[in-house]
């Protein structure tokens, strides 16, 4: 009976190759594992790794290791020491203090050094393949990368990247849209925000809700942003809500906003779709802050916008009562994102909510400012108008405070009795309250309100110091009173006399 022939086993050369050439690896890094591995069995077996050498042939067809030990007379370390007379055995030119390089033979090193050797090898080629991956995308970071939905966990999904599934990429819960979600085999378009280096290798970081995958979907769909005879200024984003885009052009003769929307809304919409129906409010950049703002806030219609303070960015748009709730948006929304795209602190009042207030003046003072000198601009600043600019107020209390329509100072105080806010506590009212009425001077303006009463001695006492302060001596010019007869310096004698009127 015939027997098939059995396939003789790669050589050490062919492996290297496969490792090299369908792995990725390097050569050196090849090499260097497989040292590494052969000097851990050895000293899993010998108790050190200090004397040993490993060589490979030109052809990296094969490799050995080997123990330098030092020729001696009388052995007292056989690890490291050999005796003379064993040592011409093997090379008759050899004296005490000489080294010599033995060859080991790795099959007999027992199986716990042999195991130590492979797990060596292992963790080696892993970080290797790691180091490599990290070189190859640490320059990619904020870039669009293509996978597929492998498993989740605690919230968190993990994605196959590729390189024969070495490569995995993760989707924390904060970086994922509410909007969406995934079963297995999906394809997902993220951005790559992180590399983390771990145990099992490469993890790369993933993004869904970065603002970045939405310039990147329209660079895709709007040739004019890859020509770049359109330029994104500004993306900010509420994942699976709303993005507000600003956009420019650097040709008079394009529009920006349309090539953005294309005909029929067709662009935008193939991006709609991608982001599963979010919202995308393109809008036009302008490097007025008062046009922008207005923008901004699209899409209600703001009637002005008024510069309240130029340093701090802070300004009031004032819209019509049926614009006010669409200017806010939903939760405040979009003055929120508008905030964050113009990098404005933007209040949005109704007229009526703005009678009363000097809005003339103010924009007056800030349109005025670069006329006076430092030191009256410093003075004007420390002037506090609205609950925002409250030291040491919190961030999330002010934010509610705004959405409410009741960021004035003077309107907030008004409306504290029985006030209720969502979101914000009794308590922090009252903090708030507090905060005002140690940093606030409520000033009442001339004619706003009627100035209680005199008392008898406040009309008086006035008159009587003018009186006081009205005589004088005649002959030496001490102050005097009326029920004086003789002057308390001179001794000039006087008498008052009531005029005939």
């Amino acid at each position: 009976m015939a027997k098939s022939k059995k396939e003789p086993e790669p050589g050490m050369a062919e492996l290297i190759r496969a490792l090299i050439q369908e792995k990725g690896y390097s050569e050196e890094s090849v090499k260097q594992t497989l040292e590494n591995a052969l000097k851990a069995a050895y000293k899993r077996t010998y108790g050190t790794s200090d004397n040993a050498i490993v060589k490979f042939a030109d052809d990296m067809s094969d490799v050995s290791i080997y123990s330098r030990k030092t020729v001696v007379d009388g052995v007292y370390d056989p690890v490291t020491e050999i005796e003379l007379e064993d040592a011409r055995k093997l090379s008759d030119e050899v004296e005490i203090g000489d080294e010599i390089d033995i060859r080991e033979d790795p099959k007999t090193f027992d199986r716990s050094a042999v195991s130590t050797g492979k797990q060596t090898a292992h963790q080696g080629l892993n970080e290797t393949l790691r180091d490599s991956l990290y070189n190859q995308y640490k320059d990619k970071v904020g870039e669009m990368i293509n996978g597929y939905y492998q498993r989740e966990k605690n919230g968190n999904i993990y994605i196959n990247l590729g390189n024969e599934g070495r490569l995995e990429g993760v989707l924390p819960t904060k970086y994922q849209s509410p909007r969406e979600s995934y079963e297995m085999g999906d394809r997902i378009k993220a951005i790559i925000t992180e590399l983390k280096k771990t145990n099992s290798g490469l993890q790369i970081v993933l993004s869904r809700s970065d603002p970045r995958l939405v310039e990147i979907a329209m660079e895709m769909e709007v040739p004019e942003i890859d020509e770049g005879t359109v330029k994104i200024e500004k993306c900010v984003r509420d994942a699976g809500y709303r993005t507000k885009m600003a956009v420019s052009t650097t040709r008079e003769e394009i529009d920006p906003v349309g090539a953005c929307v294309g005909k029929n809304g067709l662009r935008i919409q193939n991006v709609i779709r991608e982001l599963l129906g979010e919202k995308i409010d393109v809008l036009r950049y302008d490097p007025d802050p008062t046009i922008f703002i207005q923008n901004a806030l699209s899409p209600a219609k703001v009637s002005r916008v008024i510069i309240m303070d130029a340093e701090k960015k802070q300004a009031l748009a004032i819209v019509d009562d049926d614009q006010f709730s669409l200017a806010i948006g939903k939760s405040g929304q979009n003055v929120r994102l508008a905030n964050r795209l113009c990098d404005w602190n933007i209040d949005v009042k109704t007229e009526e909510q703005c009678e009363g207030m000097d809005l003339s003046s103010k924009a007056t003072t800030v349109a005025a400012r670069s006329l006076f000198n430092d030191e009256v601009v410093e003075e004007e600043n420390d002037e506090i108008y609205t609950i925002s600019e409250l030291p040491g107020i919190k961030a999330n209390v002010a934010e509610a405070i705004k959405n409410a329509g009741l960021d004035d100072i003077v309107q907030f105080l008004d409306s504290y009795e029985g006030l209720e806010i969502e979101g914000v506590t009794k308590e922090e009212l009252s903090e708030v309250y507090d905060l005002i009425k140690e940093n606030v001077e409520i000033v009442e303006e001339e004619g706003e309100e009627a100035a209680a009463p005199a008392s008898e001695e406040e009309q008086t006492a006035p008159e009587t110091e003018e009186e006081e302060e009205g005589y004088r001596c005649p002959n030496c010019g001490e102050p005097i009173t009326i029920d004086m007869t003789q002057c308390p310096k001179c001794g000039t004698e006087f008498e008052f006399t009531e005029d005939e009127e």
